[in-house]
């Protein structure tokens, strides 16, 4: 026989707000253990008060570190872990011991809990069972008395500890947001609401719940004296009420814009550091950017810009929604990954404009962009050297006969080719088949290049042969290179195409 092993939810602060069943877990309870910081304080323990029997066992966990320095040798999470390891032993042996045992947890177990930790070493081993409590985040909201969210609105829950550039990208791609895990971060926090365009909204809350809550105006907070225990929230708008006002009020006629301009504008294949300064430039100024959601993600918040994401297959109606900003006085930029000209956005937003006479007054601006194909060549040597041609594998906008008319094309013109969208987790077979294909004109052992997340940190190259070249190996993260007659391998890595062609 072994113990029982409970999580029990203690609630944000106020002891009224522990529920019926957690209050007679601690009673029964033969070992009671609780977190604490370095000082030994546990604001879990306080909340419960004298619920613990006399004759239990208490069990304080103290954090050997929290946001100082360790001498542990794999830093601030090797303690972390260490510690973790000898709490779970300790509570084991009073398990084996067939005592029942109440770990506290501020708020709700399986929320930003301590007890997690435990739970995933004790509880394959032990019965266990989890006691929710109040969250911390319902004792904020209720504090505050402000609906978080309405209807469809999405509700996002943040660490402050995120980089700055990133809880500013999640700020202001969601409806509502929480921000807990504050004190230290807490002027990072600020920067990031600020640069979402959220600062305004947003509610600070401290120590909810408890004798000693305050509420405040993010704006209005001295950063020096935020404590852990506090937190943000950014309430959504009621957009479902707000649609239904504007439906009921015959919207004005729009007046004329003159100069209306959609920019067009490529990011290049990933870093940072391959984005042209004109389209760093041209982002710092518009008001809106509209694109496909990696690629909007990319693209930082900043006071003033709103970001709208999409998913990948309504690359049309995204472009209708640029216009259609564009013809109501609003700056706008369309983003791509790449070169928005290559299999891109740019000739999206040249079909939406075409289909529809009211967008004949919009200019169309399309900046250039690093194309995937060029930093693929690049990271391989010279491939591209010589005539080459450029086909998207994808038969999502063309039927499969026209792509493998295409590559018989290329084949028999003996040029470089360059693939793009290769493969997805539908699209399995067109790599297999476009090397039968190309195996009618192309020897065996012609080069193939395969880069893999070229620019960014998952980067991979591979140089192989078009006999050699595994279809099962490649996805949407590639872009395939075929070399001609007259691409040769310098070495393992290398391959270039000679400029020069032979007289027949």
């Amino acid at each position: 026989m072994t113990g029982h092993l409970y999580g029990v939810g203690v609630g944000p602060g106020d002891p009224d707000l522990l529920t019926v069943k957690a209050a007679r877990l601690i009673r029964e309870a033969d070992v009671v253990a609780y977190h604490s910081g370095t000082a030994g304080r546990s604001i879990a323990r306080t909340i419960v008060g004298d619920l613990v029997r006399e004759d239990a066992v208490e069990e304080l966990l103290i954090y050997p570190v929290t946001t100082g320095t360790t001498s542990h040798p794999l830093g601030y999470y090797g303690a972390i872990e260490d510690f973790y390891d000898e709490s779970a032993e300790r509570l084991g042996k009073h398990l084996d011991a067939d005592r029942t045992v109440v770990v506290l947890a501020e708020g709700d177990p399986l929320f930003y809990s301590s007890y997690m930790y435990l739970h995933d070493r004790l509880a394959p081993h032990y019965p266990s069972e989890i006691v929710p409590g109040v969250t911390s985040l319902s004792a904020v909201s209720a504090a505050v008395a402000t609906p978080l969210a309405r209807h469809e609105d999405v509700l996002t829950v943040l660490p402050g500890t995120l980089p700055v550039p990133e809880l500013a990208r999640r700020l202001a791609d969601t409806d509502a947001a929480a921000i807990m895990k504050l004190g230290r971060t807490f002027s990072g926090v600020r920067d990031a609401l600020a640069q979402a365009g959220r600062l305004a909204d947003a509610v600070y809350v401290e120590r909810a719940s408890t004798g000693r809550q305050r509420t405040l105006p993010v704006s209005e907070v001295d950063p020096a004296a935020v404590p852990y225990f506090s937190m943000i929230l950014v309430p959504g708008q009621d957009r479902r009420a707000d649609n239904a006002l504007r439906a009921a009020k015959p919207a004005p006629a729009p007046a004329p814009v003159v100069n209306a301009e959609v920019l067009v504008v490529g990011l290049g294949p990933g870093p940072d550091r391959w984005l042209t300064p004109e389209v760093s430039a041209a982002l710092a100024q518009v008001g809106h950017v509209v694109g496909y959601a990696p690629y909007v993600d990319r693209v930082p918040a900043r006071i003033g810009l709103q970001r709208h994401s999409s998913g990948n297959t309504v690359e049309v109606d995204r472009a209708r929604h640029a216009l259609d900003l564009a013809l109501a006085g609003e700056t706008v930029a369309v983003v791509s990954g790449g070169d928005a000209g290559v299999f891109g956005m740019a000739a999206a937003v040249y079909e939406a404009a075409e289909a529809d006479p009211r967008y004949a007054t919009v200019t169309i601006t399309v900046l250039p962009g690093l194309t995937a194909a060029q930093a693929v060549a690049a990271k391989a040597g010279a491939p591209l050297g010589g005539d080459y041609a450029v086909m998207s594998l994808s038969d999502r906008l063309k039927p499969w006969s026209v792509v493998e008319a295409r590559l018989r094309a290329v084949g028999a013109a003996d040029l470089v080719l360059a693939l793009y969208n290769p493969a997805s987790r539908s699209r399995r077979t067109q790599v297999a088949d476009a090397r039968r294909i190309l195996l009618e004109s192309r020897a065996p052992d012609t080069p193939v290049v395969v880069g893999r997340d070229v620019g960014r940190a998952e980067e991979h190259l591979t140089v192989t042969t078009l006999a050699a070249l595994d279809p099962d190996t490649i996805d949407m993260k590639c872009l395939l290179i075929v070399g001609s007659g007259q691409t040769r391998r310098r070495d393992e890595h290398s391959v270039w195409t000679a400029r020069s062609v032979p007289s027949p």
